[in-house]
């Protein structure tokens, strides 16, 4: 979203009028960046279709048995997270195919919910090493939202900077089109 701002010279006349784009919160940026640098999005999916998945599994399973322990769907999306989070709180399912389906269902689950956290903090850790030019374009993003708490010096050397990358995108982009032609 744009929002207009208006700004007047020194005799008060409207000057011309630009568009800019509102700032983003910390957390905003932040979360954006796991979202995109990460395959939190991908892994979180994955666990849920599984959970659903096998649950309904387990649910059908244990429906074949004399007596169910798992007498509901919801019953058994609760049995699902219980048995998963190894809190201990959840009954063992009464059929030996159940039990099958929820042994897979807490070893699937794990390697999954794990590898979101390591995967996660991995990537997200490992983006700004393998794209070092990232890194910087974000120091300069930061720089620029408290260009009003910067000193001459720093000031100076984020202009050093940023002409700096503009010169290698330019230089970049001339070696790009040469290639392509």
């Amino acid at each position: 979203m744009l929002h207009r701002k208006s700004t007047q010279d020194k005799h008060g006349r409207a000057r011309a009028t630009t568009l800019r784009r509102p700032r983003d919160s910390s957390l905003a940026r932040y979360v954006r960046s796991i979202l995109r640098e990460t395959y939190l999005p991908h892994f979180t999916l994955a666990l849920v279709v599984s959970w659903l998945t096998f649950t309904a599994a387990l649910y059908f399973a244990e429906q074949a048995a004399d007596e169910p322990v798992i007498s509901s769907y919801g019953e058994a999306l609760y049995w699902g997270v219980a048995a998963f989070s190894t809190a201990g709180i959840a009954d063992t399912p009464a059929s030996p195919v159940s039990q099958l389906i929820g042994g897979l269902w807490i070893v699937v689950g794990s390697v999954i919910f794990f590898g979101i956290i390591v995967a996660s903090v991995t990537g997200y850790f490992l983006h700004s090493v393998q794209h070092p030019f990232r890194r910087l374009i974000n120091l300069i993003e930061y720089n620029l939202e408290h260009i009003q708490d910067l000193t001459l010096e720093e000031l100076d050397l984020l202009k050093e900077t940023t002409s700096a990358l503009i010169l290698h995108v330019e230089k970049t982009k001339e070696e790009h089109g040469r290639r392509t032609d």
